[in-house]
């Protein structure tokens, strides 16, 4: 009976996640007359939707705006790793003054609303120049990917061994050489899984971007918001799940390929050894 319970829990987990993905799905190979149709199974296929998502006859780039996507999200990683990993280590391995007021406000900072940023970031961007460059997104999305990157890397550091830092030192080893040749190999399984979970963070970002942006740089959660179809009075909504399904399903590839590294990355430090 409890292990019923187990199974049930599961798939209901499973349908409340996976419901509104498989819709979209369902939607995007449905014909556009037939879009508000209640079938729970695809009906009346084509690929028509996703050829109107990627063409750019009606003023939408969809293609330029996955690749700025890759531009922002990719950046916003790359800076929020180099700088997570040195803050995290820190964090977790020195004791220095006021180290749990930073650790507090780095906590706090992720729970900063985006919403109070917007008017003040775009009346800053905007007199420095900045407005519609890649730059304008991806400083702000590092403030908002940092606290995550260093909260779950402080706690993996923290875990892993004295032992060994320790042991690279009494052989010669500087705390840098200590870190760079034994610690960070170690932190692998933690790095890739923040890496990921930043970098979707960083992607699925549409408040700022969408007042921080111009047509040619803006991501593709501000592209697929602004999409425009053949009569400009109708929403093209069947079009608009397409281009969310072409978004969506290499992500979903990526997580099924990669999900026990992420899941060894989450629960890696979690048992003192």
């Amino acid at each position: 009976m409890k292990q019923a319970r187990i199974y049930l829990g599961v798939v209901i987990i499973l349908v409340w996640g996976l419901a509104p993905f498989y819709w979209m799905v369902v939607t995007a190979f449905r014909d556009p007359r037939y879009t508000f149709d209640t079938t729970p199974w695809p009906t009346h296929v084509t690929w028509q939707n996703f050829e109107t998502a990627l063409s750019t006859a009606n003023g939408n780039n969809f293609l330029r705006a996955v690749a700025n996507s890759l531009i922002v999200g990719g950046a916003t990683t790359l800076i929020a790793l180099v700088i997570g990993i040195f803050t995290a280590y820190a964090l977790s391995r020195i004791d220095f003054r006021f180290k749990y007021v930073v650790t507090g406000i780095i906590l706090g900072a992720s729970m900063f609303p985006v919403v109070a940023l917007v008017t003040p970031l775009f009346q800053f961007f905007t007199n420095i120049g900045w407005i519609g460059s890649y730059q304008a997104m991806v400083i702000p999305n590092i403030s908002f990917v940092l606290p995550l990157t260093i909260y779950t890397l402080a706690a993996f550091f923290a875990e892993l061994p004295w032992e060994l830092e320790e042991a690279a030192r009494i052989d010669g080893a500087g705390r840098f050489q200590a870190f760079r040749l034994v610690m960070l190999p170690l932190a692998a399984p933690a790095l890739f899984t923040t890496a990921i979970l930043a970098f979707i963070a960083a992607v699925n970002e549409y408040l700022l971007a969408s007042q921080l942006s111009s047509d040619k740089t803006e991501p593709v959660t501000v592209a697929i918001a602004r999409f425009t179809g053949n009569d400009p009075l109708v929403v093209p909504y069947a079009a608009i799940m397409a281009a969310g399904t072409i978004v969506a399903i290499p992500l979903v590839i990526m997580v099924l390929l990669f999900q026990r590294r992420i899941i060894s990355g989450l629960t890696a430090g979690g048992v003192k050894s």
